[in-house]
């Protein structure tokens, strides 16, 4: 399944946030006082919605210029779809429209669903990530590795394309209809590797195919069934199919190829032992709700869970595994260049720009279609897109389309409240600075603090900065990193000082570094 590899279009963010109470918390009351990052800005989800229109034209213009049929997408914001449209043909012979309800197969965009298969069965406890391949496919204990030292290939290596298996999408998009004795066939007859398992990045759709096997094993139904019943059906895809013969003739998407300036429909694939690779058929309609659960995982909170899978696990399938690579200057489509690293996660692939902004998502091809899917975690947003016509490059237009919605939005992504013990250290520290009277018997300073730099330094350090920015006139908000660390300013007349420092691990929590900085107005 050929993946359409693009990285997210990202602006960087300005932070301000508000002070939680001064209340020292208890080691009994951490977690009812923690309070999850949120969304400040009122205006945030109006000032998407104006730029729908933009957005359709861009869509249009994409799918017209580069030959599609028929094109569809959808915008998650919030956990709802709060937009989508489509333009063009599903069927160009019997000219049915393309719409969100069209339902479109979307290729590799399956492995996540897959992988969720994985871990909702670790969860389970009826497997584990680390276990030997060999463990549930006794074909793959007879395998020859490339070196004697070579480990065994686990269910985690499945999951993130470090199995040594060769890049395979030209021959593994026609794999998908091969019957379960066909894939066994092919482990027993032996895999040639291109590298040794664990040591680097190569996708596979192979290695999906046995997750697939894996999961029939290890549910005692076949994956398709067990994905269905505990995956996809609680999360409402009443419309999403893996045998294109079961969907309705006037909402299945068929795909094309531009050839000789015209379109040429491509034979559609039956499901089979590979489709937990890229079978997935579904609709932009359906599909929003599986990326809508995907970002509800995102704040880590304590709510109830709602879930078919956990809000943890979840997490757990967006987290950087696998290096893919560090592209020093990549081009968003605004021109913007900034550095970008990538990695694979379970089923997704990860990326942070050189802001340091995150998304999650996975593109998917075959012959006659293409598609795309990315989110913004901390953003709230996904996106989705589908073509129909072979291995459309969907992640181009998706990149400009998030690129628009965060920059000409102004979004900013979650803030995050500011802890009640660092709240409580800020106030501590402001009453006893520049002159530390009291400090040493303050009790709010772990035992490194002074041997690191002695009080006499300190004192002389800080007194000479408050020299410098004269007359104290406010103490601005703390800027909290995390739960125990984080910065604010004390303004003076003539400059700012930079208050930043970080907590223990102890409870409470006890400051065990600061640093202070002269600002320039």
């Amino acid at each position: 399944m050929r993946p359409i590899f693009l990285l997210t279009p990202l602006l960087a963010a300005t932070l301000t946030f508000g002070q939680s109470p001064i209340v020292a918390p208890s080691a009994s009351t951490q977690q009812k006082t923690y309070q999850p990052p949120v969304f400040t800005d009122a205006g945030r989800l109006a000032r998407i919605q104006a730029l729908l229109p933009a957005i359709d034209k861009m869509y249009q213009e994409y799918a017209a210029k580069n030959h599609y049929p028929g094109i569809a997408y959808g915008l998650v914001v919030d956990g709802k779809l709060v937009h989508s449209g489509g333009f063009g043909y599903t069927d160009v012979a019997r000219k049915v429209a393309a719409t969100p309800k069209s339902v479109f197969r979307i290729a590799s965009m399956t492995k996540s669903v897959t992988s969720m298969a994985v871990v909702k069965l670790r969860d389970e406890g009826k497997l584990q990530l680390d276990d030997p391949v060999s463990k549930y496919i006794p074909e793959v204990a007879r395998l020859t590795y490339l070196t004697a030292d070579a480990p065994v290939i686990t269910v985690r290596n499945l999951m993130t394309h470090s199995a040594g298996f060769p890049e395979d999408n030209p021959w593994g998009d026609r794999q998908l209809a091969d019957t379960d004795e066909e894939l066994l066939s092919l482990i027993r007859n032996g895999i040639s590797f291109s590298n040794v398992p664990g040591t680097t990045y190569e996708y596979s759709n192979l290695a999906f195919a046995m997750l697939g096997r894996i999961i029939t094993t290890v549910s005692g139904k076949p994956y398709q069934q067990y994905i269905t019943e505990t995956i996809l059906k609680p999360l409402g895809m009443t419309h999403t199919e893996w045998e294109y013969t079961k969907v309705p003739a006037d909402q299945l998407a068929h795909g094309y190829r531009w050839l000789n300036e015209q379109w040429v429909e491509e034979a559609l694939l039956h499901d089979g032992s590979h489709g937990a690779m890229g079978g997935l058929i579904t609709s932009i309609d359906d599909f929003s709700r599986y990326v809508a659960f995907h970002l509800s995982a995102w704040p880590a909170r304590n709510d109830a869970e709602a879930g078919p899978v956990k809000r943890s696990s979840v997490r757990e399938m967006h987290m950087p595994r696998t290096f893919r690579d560090l592209n020093p200057a990549f081009r968003f489509p605004s021109g913007r260049t900034t550095p970008m690293i990538n990695h694979y996660a379970y089923g997704l692939t990860w990326s942070r720009d050189g802001d340091g902004i995150e998304s999650v998502a996975h593109s998917g091809g075959l012959p006659g279609f293409g598609s795309q899917w990315r989110m913004l975690p901390e953003y709230g947003i996904g996106i989705i897109a589908y073509g129909n016509l072979t291995y459309a490059n969907l992640g181009t237009i998706n990149w400009a389309v998030l690129d628009t919605l965060v920059s000409a939005a102004k979004l900013k992504p979650r803030q995050l409240p500011v802890s009640p013990i660092l709240s409580l250290r800020k106030a501590e520290l402001v009453r006893l600075l520049p002159d530390w009277k009291g400090a040493e018997t303050s009790g709010i300073f772990a035992e490194n603090f002074f041997p690191d730099h002695s009080l006499e330094n300190r004192r002389k350090a800080t007194q000479a900065l408050f020299s410098k920015i004269g007359k104290v006139v406010r103490v601005s908000d703390l800027i909290p990193e995390n739960q125990l660390r984080g910065h604010f300013l004390i303004e003076g007349e003539q400059g700012n000082v930079d208050v930043f420092f970080t907590l223990t691990p102890e409870s409470p929590a006890l400051i065990q570094q600061l640093d202070l900085r002269e600002v320039r107005k």
